[in-house]
C-alpha cells in the first residue's frame, strides 16, 4: 500500500504540531495540578522525597484549617466588593468613553487614543509612590473606595480601547434608522449598540475582575486593616516565622482562584470572541 502524494508530509506536521501542543499545555497546567495535588495530600506526603506525582491519600484538612482563620470571610467581602466595584465602573466609564471616541469628532481624540494606550505601558512598580500619596492626601489610604479607584486607572484604558474597536464595527446606519423611528440617541446606543457589545463586554469585565482579584502589591501597600485587606495578602498568613504551611497555603489558593475560573469557565467563548474582534477593528 502506497501513501497518496501529498498527504504523508501534512499529516506528519499536523501530528508533530498536535504532540507539540499537548506537550505545551502539559508544562503549562502542571503547576496548577501540583498546586491542586498539595491542597488535598496529608502533610506528611507534601515534603516526600523524592515527590510522589500521585497522592497516596486525599484529605480536606488543609480547606477546613484555611476556611477556619479568623480574617477569611471578611478578606472575601473585601475582594468582592473590590472585583466588582471595578468591574461596574470600568464598564460603565469605559462604554461612554469608548462610545464618545469612535461616533464623535472632535478635537484632541487622537492624542486622547495615544494617551490610553501609553497608560497601559507605564510599570505598575513607578506608580505606587505617586498613588499612596495621592491616596493619602485625599484620605482614601487603607479604604476598599481607594483600591477601586487606583484600579480603574489600569483597568480603564483597556476597557476603553477593546469597546472602541466593537463600537467602531456596528454599522453607525443602524443607529440612524432607529432614530429615524422615534429613538433619541440614548435609546438607539441602549436598544441597538449595547446589545451588540455583549462579547466585549464580557471579555473587558472579565480582564478588569482577574487584574482586581489577583493584585497584590497594590492592595498590600494601600491596606493596612486585616478585614479589609483582599484574598491574595490573606495568603500570606500562611507563611509565618515557623515556615511556610504549605498545605494551608495551596488549599487558600485554591479557594481564591476558584471565583475567577469558574467565571471563565463559563464565559471563555465569548472572551475569546470578543478579544479577536474588538483587537482588529477599530
Amino acid at each position: 500500500m502506497t501513501t497518496a502524494p501529498g498527504t504523508g508530509t501534512p499529516r506528519r506536521h499536523r501530528a508533530a504540531a498536535n504532540a507539540l501542543g499537548l506537550v505545551v499545555s502539559a508544562l503549562l497546567a502542571f503547576p496548577l495540578y501540583w498546586m491542586l495535588l498539595t491542597a488535598f495530600r496529608p502533610a506528611t506526603e507534601i515534603h516526600a522525597d523524592p515527590p510522589h506525582f500521585w497522592p497516596d491519600h486525599l484529605t480536606l484538612e488543609h480547606f477546613r484549617r484555611a476556611l477556619a482563620t479568623p480574617t477569611f470571610w471578611s478578606n472575601v467581602r473585601a475582594s468582592v466588593l473590590i472585583g466588582a466595584g471595578t468591574v461596574l465602573i470600568s464598564l460603565l466609564i469605559g462604554t461612554l468613553a469608548a462610545f464618545a471616541l469612535a461616533r464623535f469628532a472632535f478635537a484632541g481624540r487622537k492624542a486622547l487614543v495615544l494617551v490610553i494606550l501609553g497608560v497601559q505601558m507605564i510599570p505598575l512598580a513607578g506608580l505606587i509612590i505617586p498613588v499612596y500619596l495621592l491616596l493619602s492626601d485625599a484620605g482614601l489610604t487603607d479604604s476598599l473606595a481607594g483600591v477601586i479607584l487606583t484600579y480603574l486607572v489600569f483597568t480603564l484604558p483597556f476597557t476603553v480601547w477593546l469597546l472602541r474597536g466593537f463600537i467602531a464595527a456596528v454599522p453607525v446606519e443602524l443607529e440612524e434608522a432607529a432614530m429615524t423611528d422615534g429613538c433619541t440617541r440614548l435609546g438607539a446606543f441602549r436598544r441597538v449598540v449595547l446589545p451588540l457589545l455583549a462579547p466585549g463586554l464580557v471579555a473587558t469585565s472579565i480582564y478588569a475582575l482577574v487584574q482586581a482579584w489577583n493584585e497584590y502589591v497594590l492592595a498590600y501597600v494601600l491596606l493596612s486593616s486585616n478585614d479589609k485587606q483582599t484574598l491574595s495578602i490573606w495568603l500570606m498568613s500562611f507563611q509565618t516565622s515557623f515556615g511556610t504551611d504549605y498545605g494551608g497555603l495551596m488549599a487558600g489558593a485554591t479557594l481564591t482562584a476558584l471565583p475567577v475560573a469558574v467565571f471563565f469557565a463559563l464565559v471563555q467563548r465569548r472572551i475569546a470572541a470578543g478579544l479577536t474582534t474588538g483587537a482588529v477593528k477599530g
